[in-house]
């Protein structure tokens, strides 16, 4: 029994003995790889570090091939050398804490950092911590060939350690920190703090605060992502993030971290000697982010891109006058406070940015010029609807589909009603889906949203490319549809590029080549929604005839071509929009503020319409006019006008729509009636009642959501009471205007109703401001003449009898002649 003991002992020993063989050799291996990386990669001379050169310089062309800018040498050119002492100690902290917390105690590389690092990393969902030291940094970006500084290979990362060892073996702690400081990457072209400082905050990195130290050391961990010019969100975060892992290192305090974070940053720009120096700018922080600063920057590229440089030089001229036009208005009339604006255009067929300004003037730092507004987050107002009516397409409704603009009140998640008010302060009872969108309800808009569901349009967003809103449906009420949420105007105009082209998502991209590295791959146009609700969508929004309640007989979204237009207004005046397309061109303009104060008076088609339609002229230079094409699985047939069924008996007027295969309507109208009527009184005659005192009208059916809308409006119900043939009321005086006439009994005033109030919008000009005169020719298809104020304003030769009248402030009586007689007279009044 003693000797069993033993025995397992030497057997547990002969297994161990190969396995620790094998160990040995491979640490021996080991060993010996790493002595010859220590040798085999050599350290230059401390002098040699700073003069290492570039590749040459790397030149940024149009698509024509035309320069847009020559990269400086980084390591001679923006880059301006500062020793330590001149580096402020809080600059030098927020590095180490965020960068390296044991960058004083590790020999260069540290184990357990990368370890910690992946892990933040993880939980964050997002780089929030580096898992090289500083000195891992230093070597990769300066001793290393920028092409195998971006390969991620063992013998790369081996290389880089033994560098780093190295380093650290040769230069003290603060020459370390000096070498790094001196050349890191923090974005917009600087290398180094003293550059980045002068570049953000306009000042020596010696005068930086806590507030603006914490700010920059957060950028070289991705400066295109941080950068406070295009990205202020986001490098507000960053800079938090830093001001935490100060505190947590023992730096700071906590409550000078949250003094920090509450500071007000006054960023400065320096201005840039580039050509489209947004794009420009946009196209670094691309390229930087996919193959590296130091290929970019140092790898003597040229970098062909999707610009078109006249076309830019167009698209910033047009913009520079409208903002000041605006700022400076011509008739005497007070500013306008508007600054700033931004222009996307894009190829819809595959995304390419053909323009992109991000301000009217780049070097104008008292608008924050240097802020990329093509980029930034703003609310999009109604230029969203078209995203919200393409779902409830899918769903089965179409374009005759009857929307109530009337009064409403929604149900919210915290219980308090939502009631929606149109931009000109009035509703317009039933609509067609065609009308909602071409002349902007936003009545109806959140109608068809609240039909859909919030879901659904995050993700037909989703699917058209912007992210910005994300998924999130608890985030957002129902006013989602009026633009309560942010998005990025490249996005946006992404988006309706989709229904430019038929359906498909385009993902927006700016280089087309590069020679001397890879050009990083883009996506292609990917199917988000069907060929037939794009079309649908184009048709609506390319509709003149269905918007002009909205905009006028001539507005800037007509261009002499077909092309779609939707235009979007803040109700806070803080943003305006104008985002359109042709099946060549897909252009969005914003107008606003960098610093999201205020505008005055200033709409969609009077702030960005004019820059569009400039903008969508200079883009189209040269190419033929095209229609937007129709799909197979689209049919046009006659409907009511109002109703969108197909015409009956009662029908008054029918026109022409458009729909999807299959859902078109197949019963005729039931929203009309027509009925026998005493023509004095409007009760129902029955049967056997006098026929001299009789005619058939037309009455609306409306909903019963509808009625106190109709009554307000001067629509009659139809009569539910039969006259009396004995012993009832005796005639005493004129029904009424009625709303679609008396079939036998003269012309009649359909629309203005009797009683109307209209209000003047200070943000759309005058002359753009008019509303529809209708009416009907009682039963005969000969000349009418509609009469406003005794003034005839139109004389038609025939049915339909419509035409526009701009609107003036005062009291106003108008009336339809028609073979010698005339309707009843009807008063409404317009205010300012």
């Amino acid at each position: 029994m003693a000797r069993q003991p033993r025995a397992q002992t030497i057997a547990t020993r002969r297994l161990w003995r190969p396995a620790l063989r094998i160990a040995g050799l491979l640490l021996l291996a080991g060993l010996l790889f790493g002595g010859y990386l220590w040798v085999s990669t050599p350290l230059p001379e401390p002098g040699q570090i700073w003069a290492r050169a570039s590749l040459g310089n790397t030149r940024i062309l149009d698509r024509g091939g035309r320069l847009l800018y020559a990269v400086p040498d980084p390591l001679s050119g923006r880059q301006q050398p500062v020793p330590l002492s001149a580096i402020p100690l809080a600059l030098q902290q927020a590095t180490v804490a965020v960068e390296d917390a044991s960058f004083y105690q590790n020999p260069g590389v540290d184990l357990r950092g990368i370890a910690r690092a992946a892990w933040q990393n993880l939980r964050s969902g997002e780089i929030v911590a580096g898992g090289s030291t500083i000195t891992q940094q230093l070597a990769r970006t300066i001793l290393l060939d920028p092409r195998e500084a971006q390969r991620q290979s063992l013998g790369r990362k081996l290389r880089e350690a033994v560098l780093a060892l190295k380093l650290s073996a040769s230069f003290g702690k603060g020459e370390i920190l000096s070498m790094y400081l001196n050349q890191v990457y923090y974005g917009g072209l600087s290398y180094g703090v003293e550059a980045a400082a002068q570049r953000t905050f306009g000042k020596p990195a010696s005068d930086l605060d806590l507030a603006e130290a914490a700010l920059l050391a957060g950028l070289p961990q991705a400066p295109g992502r941080y950068d406070p010019f295009s990205q202020p969100d986001l490098a507000a975060a960053r800079q938090a993030q830093v001001l935490d892992a100060m505190a947590r290192e023992g730096f700071i305090t906590a409550e000078e971290a949250e003094r920090a974070k509450a500071e007000p940053l006054q960023l400065h720009g320096a201005a840039a000697e580039m050509r489209a120096p947004h794009f420009v700018g946009y196209v670094l922080d691309t390229l930087t982010a996919a193959l590296g600063p130091d290929t970019v920057l140092r790898g003597g590229l040229t970098i062909t891109t999707t610009l078109d440089a006249d076309l830019q030089d167009a698209a910033q001229e047009v913009l520079r006058r409208q903002i000041e036009r605006l700022s400076s208005p011509r008739d005497g009339g007070l500013p306008h406070r508007v600054s700033g604006g931004a222009v996307v255009v894009l190829d819809p067929r595959d995304g390419a940015i053909l323009a992109m300004v991000g301000s009217p003037d780049f070097a104008d730092r008292a608008s924050a010029g240097q802020v990329n507004a093509a980029l930034a987050l703003r609310q999009p107002g109604s230029a969203i609807k078209p995203l919200t009516y393409a779902a409830a397409l899918e769903r089965g409704w179409t374009p005759a589909t009857t929307i109530l603009d009337v009064p409403s009140s929604f149900a919210t998640r915290e219980g308090r009603p939502y009631a929606p008010e149109n931009y000109d302060s009035t509703f317009h009872g039933p609509l067609s889906l065609r009308e909602a969108l071409a002349t902007s309800s936003n009545v109806a808009a959140v109608r068809a949203l609240d039909h859909i569901g919030v879901p659904a349009l995050l993700e037909m967003a989703q699917r058209l490319g912007i992210t910005s809103l994300g998924q999130d449906s608890a985030r957002y009420g129902l006013s989602l549809t009026l633009g309560s949420g942010e998005l990025r105007p490249l996005e946006l105009t992404a988006a309706f590029a989709a229904f430019a082209n038929g359906g498909s998502r385009v993902t927006p991209y700016s280089v087309m080549s590069i020679s001397g590295a890879a050009t990083p791959g883009h996506a292609g146009p990917e199917p988000a929604l069907s060929p037939q609700v794009a079309y649908l969508i184009s048709d609506i929004l390319s509709d003149r005839y269905a918007r002009m309640r909205a905009f006028g007989v001539e507005s800037p979204l007509d261009i002499g071509r077909p092309a779609a237009a939707k235009t979007g207004t803040t109700t806070d005046w803080r943003d305006n929009w104008t985002v359109g397309y042709t099946p060549d061109r897909a252009v969005g303009v914003w107008v606003g503020n960098a610093d999201g104060e205020p505008m005055k008076d200033v709409s969609g088609i009077s702030g960005a319409g004019p820059v569009w339609h400039d903008v969508m002229l200079a883009a189209h230079r040269g190419l033929p006019a095209r229609d937007f094409a129709r799909p197979a699985g689209i049919v046009e047939l006659s409907v009511c006008a109002e109703g969108g069924m197909l015409p009956g008996p009662a029908c008054p007027a029918s026109r022409l729509e458009r729909f999807v295969a299959g859902t078109e309507p197949r019963q005729p109208d039931t929203t009309h009636v027509a009925l026998r009527v005493d023509r004095l009184l409007g009760c129902l005659a029955p049967a056997g009642y006098p026929a001299a005192r009789t005619t058939t009208r037309i009455f609306r059916r409306l909903p019963p959501e509808a009625a106190a809308w109709g009554r307000e409006n001067g629509i009659p119900a139809p009569p539910a009471q039969p006259c009396r043939q004995e012993g009832g009321p005796t005639p005493t005086a004129p029904q009424a205007n009625v709303s679609a006439g008396d079939v036998a009994a003269g012309p009649t005033l359909i629309s203005p109703a009797a009683g109307s109030v209209y209000r003047m919008s200070a943000g759309v000009p005058a002359d753009r401001q008019q509303i529809v005169i209708e009416a009907v020719g009682g039963g005969t298809n000969s000349a009418l003449t509609i009469v406003i104020d005794g003034e005839p304003v139109a004389q038609l030769s025939g049915p339909p009898y419509h035409a526009f009248w701009q609107l003036a402030p005062g009291e106003h009586r108008a009336w339809a002649e028609a073979g010698g007689a005339r309707s009843a007279e009807v008063r409404f009044t317009v205010i300012r």
